[in-house]
């Protein structure tokens, strides 16, 4: 009979997963979470407090493997199914910027640590190393390979598909081809402009929109080699995505810089040039991250804003509230009770806003008509769109575009 915590493989061999799970927190100083049917096995926090934790993870089905998510953008989780058993890993907290107060205490209130643990607790997530996104992400790619044998890239963790980035790099050769072979570099003021906005406008989904679809400019020479090149075009870029984007759509001060800090120390340990994109695409993917974060009340719960999230990365659908709250599988009159009582505001008006601020966005940045518009957004007909438009902002979407530009 094999205990909690083992798998019986072909060829009678054994892994066993909480020894993988302390051996992990010895090496990483990132604690582990292992959980079988919804119910903790082992928990690095807990055994170091001598405390058996609750359930205090509800395994949804995972669009992908691994995932991760947060409470909030500096206080994260990581997840990994083992595929073909009952069991679930969970990796973290892990905190992608320097710890403070405020994050120990999100953390206390979302695993509901008893009081008496928590100044032993407190302690040890200050021993937790600090670590950006690229190190998690690793973290988590390890941890899938050794335990499922199967290998992931960090860009897949934003569930950017093979076309998608086929179609960004093809762009980028093409633009970079037209430049040499006309002997002219591209003028990077409006794409940086736009780059920035959505950046603040904190809609992950709408960035990758841009990034994919954009012409992206010539850089200018920097440095005489590629490799310090990328690295140098990387560093301006981190300094403007924070300054620019990041810091105008609500993330701290401090906090911004520094993220630009540990993104830059991370840049220069890369050895090839697409490593260093790759890098790039992560950390404007944060800042955005970031950014939508901030436009959330502090005290908000990870279930609303993940139904928040999920609104604004689809405001180009017609969205219903089943639709949302089988997201964090309640009901839909839990969802609109929490959801009121936690942004102030109904789940309806909260998607009008988002449509709304879209609309902004399409109004200032493209040439679409107010049909395309319109039925872009979802809306039934364009008469109703200007007419929700004008309620909201006092000035027809007409109008708004000409006082814009």
């Amino acid at each position: 009979m094999l205990q909690k915590g083992f798998l019986k493989y072909e060829g009678d061999i054994h892994m066993d997963y909480v020894a993988f799970c302390r051996q992990f927190f010895s090496v990483t100083g990132v604690p582990v979470t292992l959980v079988l049917d919804n119910e903790p096995v082992y928990s690095s926090l807990g055994e170091a407090l001598s405390y058996h934790p609750p359930a205090m993870f509800v395994v949804y089905p995972a669009d992908r493997n691994p995932e991760f998510s947060s409470i909030n953008p500096d206080l994260e989780y990581g997840h990994v199914h083992i595929e073909g058993t009952g069991y679930d890993l969970f990796l973290g907290p892990i905190f992608t910027a320097p710890i403070n107060e405020k994050l120990v205490q999100e953390f206390f209130e979302e695993t509901r640590i008893p009081a008496e643990y928590q100044e032993e607790a407190a302690e040890l997530l200050y021993q937790i190393p600090v670590g950006g996104h690229p190190q998690f992400m690793r973290y988590l790619s390890f941890i899938h390979l050794c335990l499922n044998h199967k290998e992931i890239r960090i860009e897949e963790f934003y569930a950017e598909d093979a076309a998608s980035r086929l179609t960004r790099g093809q762009k980028t050769v093409d633009v970079s081809v037209d430049a040499k072979e006309n002997q002219r570099s591209g003028n990077s003021y409006d794409f940086e402009k736009e780059l920035y906005y959505y950046i603040a406008l904190g809609n992950t989904g709408r960035l990758k929109t841009f990034l994919e679809t954009a012409s992206i400019p010539e850089e200018g020479k920097v440095a005489s080699l590629p490799l310090r090149q990328a690295k140098n075009i990387f560093i301006g870029l981190a300094a403007k995505a924070g300054v620019l984007g990041a810091i105008p759509g609500g993330v701290d001060v401090d906090r911004v810089y520094q993220l630009i800090g540990l993104y830059t120390q991370e840049c220069e340990q890369m050895h090839t040039i697409e490593e260093v994109h790759r890098l790039q695409y992560i950390l404007l993917m944060d800042f955005c991250q970031r950014a939508g974060e901030a436009k959330f009340p502090q005290n908000i719960s990870s279930e609303i804003r993940s139904c928040a999230a999920y609104i604004q990365n689809h405001t180009n659908t017609v969205i219903t509230v089943d639709e949302i709250a089988e997201q964090i599988h309640r009901s839909p009159s839990y969802l609109m009770k929490h959801f009121k009582d936690e942004l102030g505001m109904s789940v309806g008006d909260y998607i009008t806003k988002c449509k709304m601020e879209e609309a902004r966005n399409l109004l200032i940045f493209s040439e679409r008509s107010l049909a395309e518009i319109s039925a872009y957004l979802g809306y039934s007909s364009q008469s109703y769109f200007q007419n929700v438009f004008k309620k909201q902002f006092g000035i027809t979407p007409l109008q708004y575009r000409k006082q814009q530009r």
